[in-house]
């Protein structure tokens, strides 16, 4: 008999509603916002003048959000404490010229992002969501989560090579979804039915980032009911760990000793280059404008950095039962374990001996087992934030994580009890 769950699972429903509520990552920042708000957060708009004073503030820049809290009194070359995450997962995302179709079948054109377990969208009942910026500027989020879309696989009986060489897709000829029937195409059609769907008038939308998603919401999943099966966990499980801690700091009673921070990226799954991802400007311009709005020199902002300690929090790979051989034979991180310390000695994760001493210290503190990670020799190690806000910053970085199971796919699986404990590992990260 599997043993029950330690931990009330609160924090786990509520995760659940973060993911629903988030199909993209301009969704995403908005429900971490509004959350934020809640805790006292105020937005501050990047073309004004900063002031020094206390509290919690945000930045929002496309899908991207840097969320901070300045405790009372804190000086210039008071150091950051950062929890580093990003919004964005791989997807099928529109294309400029949306309307397309052939054989009486209406279809809506695509780009793949990232790096999808593309077999994983085949048959899903799809719904779309993104953001529209209308002809002044500004822009609207739309979300239509209902079976809208899908990519249909091809009959058996078409492709009797697939039980012998298995399913091989090309992502430009095999990957356009259907969405109605009709022979003739219009051009504009699917912008149009998004501007009716979110209330805008005819014409008025003259640009869209647009992503598909499945409908499918998260569940629970077991005999017992001790995982997790839901979409975009890698990465806005740390997402909503790192808003649900940074919220908890700053509602305590007690003051922390340095500033914490939430800086949640887009675009980590194509390499983090844009003025929303890792590798761009945007947190050490929030960071440094903190300190000068609080009187700060160049060597307030040089003392602040250098006792600045980030975690990058990322989903990893849980052992995997039918493919274990896969794995690094004497580290198996398994789910319900606690979050994972991701270690790559050719810096593929920025961890290092003190940054596992870092991690370490928070974990006890908040009374959180943690498990080990490294990639098999054999096989190529992916990356993260983490490497990326050292060398830019030239911030002491430790990459962490949860372990689950078919990352990118549109459904992943973790352990219902792991964001739990990633948060309260987050909080005690932030409050130290």
């Amino acid at each position: 008999m599997t043993e029950p769950a330690r931990f009330d699972r609160g924090h786990t429903d509520d995760l659940m509603t973060f993911l629903a509520a988030s199909p993209t990552p301009y969704h995403a920042v908005a429900t971490a916002a509004e959350r934020l708000e809640k805790a006292g957060f105020k937005q501050v708009a990047e073309t004004d003048a900063w002031d020094g004073t206390s509290g919690g503030k945000y930045v929002l820049r496309g899908g991207a959000i840097v969320a901070w809290y300045v405790p009372e009194g804190a000086a210039p070359h008071t150091p950051f404490r950062i929890v580093g995450a990003h919004t964005d997962s791989p997807n099928l995302r529109v294309k400029p010229l949306p309307d397309t179709g052939a054989h009486g079948w209406r279809q809506v054109a695509v780009e793949i992002y990232g790096g999808p377990l593309l077999n994983s969208w085949l048959d899903r009942d799809l719904g779309i969501a993104g953001r529209l910026t209308l002809r002044d500027g500004s822009t609207r989020l739309v979300n239509v989560d209902r079976p809208l879309l899908r990519v249909p696989q091809l009959a058996i009986h078409l492709d009797r090579s697939v039980t012998a060489d298995g399913l091989k897709l090309d992502k430009q000829r095999h990957m356009q979804p259907i969405w109605g029937l009709g022979r003739d195409v219009r051009d504009g059609d699917l912008i149009a039915f998004l501007e009716e769907t979110a209330g805008i008038p005819a014409g008025e939308v003259t640009g869209w980032d647009l992503m598909t998603h499945s409908v499918e919401p998260p569940a629970y999943l077991g005999r017992d009911r001790e995982l997790l099966a839901g979409p975009r966990m890698d990465n806005l499980l740390s997402v909503h760990a790192g808003t649900a801690a940074l919220a908890a700091v700053a509602s305590a009673s007690s003051q922390p000793a340095s500033i914490p921070v939430l800086a949640a990226f887009d675009h980590e799954e194509n390499g983090s280059q844009s003025d929303t991802g890792a590798d761009g400007p945007l947190l050490g311009t929030v960071l440094e404008r903190s300190v000068y709005a609080r009187g700060g020199s160049y060597e307030d902002r040089a003392r602040a950095f250098a006792g600045t300690v980030c975690l990058s929090s990322d989903t990893g790979h849980a052992v995997h039962p039918n493919y274990a051989e896969r794995h690094d034979p004497t580290h198996h991180p398994r789910v319900n374990g606690g979050p994972i310390l991701k270690v790559n000695v050719n810096n593929r994760y920025a961890t290092d001996g003190s940054g596992r001493a870092e991690f370490t210290a928070a974990c006890e503190a908040a009374d959180v087992p943690f498990q080990s990670f490294v990639s098999n020799n054999s096989m190529p190690c992916g990356t993260t934030i983490g490497p990326i806000t050292a060398a830019r910053h030239g911030i002491k970085t430790v990459d962490i994580g949860v372990a689950i199971l078919s990352m990118h796919s549109v459904r992943e699986l973790c352990g219902a009890d792991d964001p739990f404990l990633l948060a309260g590992a987050l909080t005690a990260f932030l409050e130290r």
